[in-house]
């Protein structure tokens, strides 16, 4: 197809085409934005084509893959979608170990292609989550306990600059854009290709989980939270707090990924901590895992979330925990879900100064999130997101840099820098002004170059 002089191997569509409507709807239902138009990249080339047309007509660039970011920052309102859902391939080498992943693929399918090897690296939780966004922003799973985040698992990038030129970003090459691809997210380019390092898992998991009474929990999420002090790397201490039909409950448990024999010799600990409403002990494959999670509602939901990184969790942020934002237990409808996941093992082992991202001393990881179908229930929706996240704020070092909200990064630089340290943010401004001087991609978490 040609237009504007410029021919795409993939599809180029605008308001009215076949495909338009579908290719811009991303997770997050809120989020009815119409760009100009659309490319549907076939390869590198189209993604080369599609930045210089973008800057030519001086229209606003917004990148997709797996769409889950909240805030939609991949759909420009009259702008121009590059879409790399069309570039969802992986390449297994099995006897090197290594996965290269197209920019477009999702987590489910570097799973399937690396499991079919017993192979895996740490790759988020739910399968449908764009492989991209993901692990550029540092990128948190059920391995990175054991082997480090989805960044500290990548041995090279390939990206497309705002110039439309292609670079290849490793510890040798072009090292300081290594870095900043490492935790950044997507302010330097699009990356049209992850070279992964892979690391021998097995296919087998084992899944524990506890329900309590919300009233009874604080003792027992006391000896949980010490529980996972000493627990070894293959388990992730998990909690999390909804509502049930006689109340609120705290369900407490752990994710282990290697021999469940190994990891059902932690079960005695955990049921020493009280006497639970239920239980659930589950082998699942590592694919059934990564699974578990995906959301059954696909974009019909109107989504908002609230994040924070926690590097001690004492009594009092166990009671806020269990309120969810709320003055007492039982709260309101509106009440977000609220959980936790616990960071430590081979993330804290990175040295702080090896990649952007940030918060390697975190020990848990506390997210806040609803979503609904009425859009009459957004203002009280995201304002009880929002009180569940204030009721940790005491508590927190810091947030992930993916769990940014819009509403947090409308206020100039202040959302951004609660990702970094002061000294982290100016290395990224450094490498920003280096290879995207004008800002060209500024829809994300952005940083800003130096002016």
């Amino acid at each position: 197809m040609t237009t504007q002089a410029t021919r795409f191997e993939g599809r180029l569509l605008t308001p009215g085409d076949d495909g338009y409507e579908s290719a811009r709807t991303v997770w997050n239902a809120m989020v009815d934005r119409r760009p100009r138009m659309i490319v549907r990249a076939a390869g590198v080339a189209d993604v080369v084509a599609a930045v210089r047309m973008a800057r030519g007509l001086g229209l606003e660039i917004g990148v997709r893959c797996g769409g889950h970011n909240v805030a939609g920052f991949a759909v420009p309102d009259g702008g121009l979608m590059i879409d790399l859902t069309p570039m969802g391939g992986v390449r297994i080498d099995p006897a090197r170990r290594r996965a290269r992943v197209q920019g477009g693929a999702l987590l489910g399918a570097l799973d399937r292609a690396s499991q079919a090897y017993g192979l895996a690296t740490t790759a988020g939780n739910v399968s449908h989550t764009g492989v991209g966004g993901l692990t550029l922003g540092g990128g948190m799973g059920w391995l990175a306990r054991q082997y480090g985040l989805a960044c500290d698992n990548v041995v090279s990038y390939t990206m497309v600059t705002a110039e439309g030129d292609v670079v290849t970003a490793s510890r040798t090459e072009n090292p300081d854009l290594f870095w900043g691809l490492r935790g950044g997210g997507g302010n330097f380019g699009i990356v049209t290709e992850f070279e992964f390092q892979l690391h021998r898992t097995g296919t087998r998991t084992l899944v524990a989980e506890f329900d309590f009474r919300a009233e009874d929990a604080v003792p027992v999420i006391e000896g949980w939270r010490d529980l996972n002090a000493v627990a070894p790397r293959q388990a992730t201490f998990t909690a999390s707090v909804g509502s049930g039909p006689a109340g609120p409950i705290a369900t407490l448990g752990f994710v282990w990924v290697g021999d469940p024999a190994e990891g059902r010799r932690l079960l005695p600990a955990m049921r020493a901590l009280g006497r639970p409403l239920a239980s659930r002990v589950t082998a699942p494959s590592y694919l059934e895992l990564q699974q578990r999670d995906d959301s059954t509602g696909g974009h019909a939901y109107r989504r908002y979330s609230k994040g924070l990184y926690l590097r001690r969790f004492p009594t009092a942020a166990i009671e806020a925990f269990l309120l969810r934002g709320g003055t007492d237990l039982s709260g309101s409808r509106y009440l977000p879900g609220v959980g936790l996941q616990a960071h430590g093992g081979a993330i804290a082992d990175v040295p702080d100064a090896d990649a952007a991202f940030s918060h390697r001393g975190t020990m848990f990881e506390f997210g806040a999130g609803s979503r609904w179908t009425d859009p009459a229930e957004d203002d009280a929706r995201m304002g009880a997101a929002r009180a569940a996240g204030a009721s940790l704020e005491p508590y927190a070092s810091g947030v992930y840099v993916n769990s940014l909200t819009a509403d947090e990064l409308a206020d100039g630089q202040r959302g951004v820098r609660r990702a970094y340290s002061a000294a982290k943010l100016a290395r990224l401004t450094a490498v920003k002004t280096v290879y995207d001087p004008a800002n060209v991609f500024h829809l994300n978490q952005n940083i800003r170059p130096a002016r």
